[in-house]
């Protein structure tokens, strides 16, 4: 059952009590739902795209996903949804609200979600919670709140709270956009594209290892750091204001002992943005039940698919025990 679909929620409460009518959602459907004898699905999946990312990222998990692989689209079913806050689900541009658009937290991207597949699909457990980056924000944050829906989650690259050289970083993407008058205005101007390319210089700051980085000559960082801006140029800078609001707030320390999900937690050695002492480390004694891995490979440009393919061996044992 594989398709890309877009569907209207009636309406959506967000924490703050907004509510908004005629809410979008972007998603897309992998695999072969498996159905018990009452007719709930057994073996769903949900997939959680990174920051910049939409429904389509789940074809970063292709290494797990192809025939043959640890998950195999013939033994699962998965959901990949565009987040609340995304262009094509609703957003702050998709309604035309602009800086009108409700204040959002990471829990409403949880509920916004979790309101969809429950409104639209009969089950009762989810399989797995699998995703990176800001995705795993939303990961953390569901099985804290609600640790009884799902057997595992995988989450790779993340955190738990943004502390550190975290919200070092989302501090001045919001001081770059409070800088400008003119974000509350009706018009998009000029000097918003320019605030744009502030912002993205800034997260280019993040999109490589510290090693690649440092092997980097000036000239080069200069040229790819122009192609990551040109690139980002096609953000919405509402959608991201809210977005970064949403991060700026998020902490879930003081609850991950909630989490009863048998959990793995995948990091890489040379992460600038989640660094393995301060981000994987501690989860060892925070959350009960899981399992760490930390690569340890140099990883090419590009490369959307680095901790799935490399961790395909650690992710295909840690599934084991849910097919025994």
């Amino acid at each position: 059952m594989d398709g890309y679909g877009k569907h209207s929620m009636d309406a959506f409460e967000f924490e703050n009590g907004s509510v908004l009518n005629d809410v979008n959602v972007e998603f897309s459907l992998s695999g072969t739902p498996k159905y018990d004898a009452e007719g709930n699905i057994t073996n769903l999946i949900l997939y959680f795209h990174g920051f910049n990312g939409d429904y389509s990222s789940v074809n970063d998990m292709f290494f797990l996903t192809r025939e043959g692989g640890v998950l195999d689209k013939n033994d699962y079913f998965i959901i990949s949804i565009t987040s609340l806050g995304l262009p094509e689900s609703c957003s702050p541009s998709s309604t035309g609200l602009k800086h009108n658009f409700p204040k959002y937290t990471i829990m409403d991207r949880v509920n916004f979600k979790r309101q969809f597949i429950m409104e639209n699909f009969k089950f009762k457990k989810i399989c797995g919670l699998i995703g990176k980056g800001l995705g795993g924000y939303e990961i953390f944050t569901w099985a804290c709140e609600f640790p009884d829906e799902m057997d595992f989650i995988i989450v790779a690259g993340s955190s738990y709270k943004t502390n550190g050289y975290r919200y070092v970083v989302s501090k001045g993407v919001e001081g770059i956009i409070d800088s400008t008058d003119d974000f509350y205005d009706d018009v998009y101007s000029e000097s918003l594209s320019k605030v744009l390319i502030s912002i993205n210089k800034v997260l280019y700051s993040n999109y490589f290892s510290k090693k690649i980085f440092q092997e980097l000559s000036n000239d080069e960082i200069d040229v790819l750091m122009d192609d990551f801006v040109d690139e980002g140029l096609f953000l919405d800078i509402y959608d991201l204001k809210f977005r970064n609001d949403a991060i700026l707030e998020y902490d879930v320390e003081d609850k991950l002992d909630r989490i009863k999900a048998k959990s793995l937690f995948i990091s890489t050695e040379n992460d600038i943005y989640f660094t393995p002492k301060f981000d994987l480390d501690p989860l060892k004694k925070l959350v009960k039940d899981s399992k760490i891995v930390l690569l340890n490979t140099e990883f090419d440009f590009g490369d959307d698919y680095k901790e799935y393919r490399m961790a395909e061996e650690d992710i295909g044992n840690f599934l084991k025990q849910f097919k025994e």
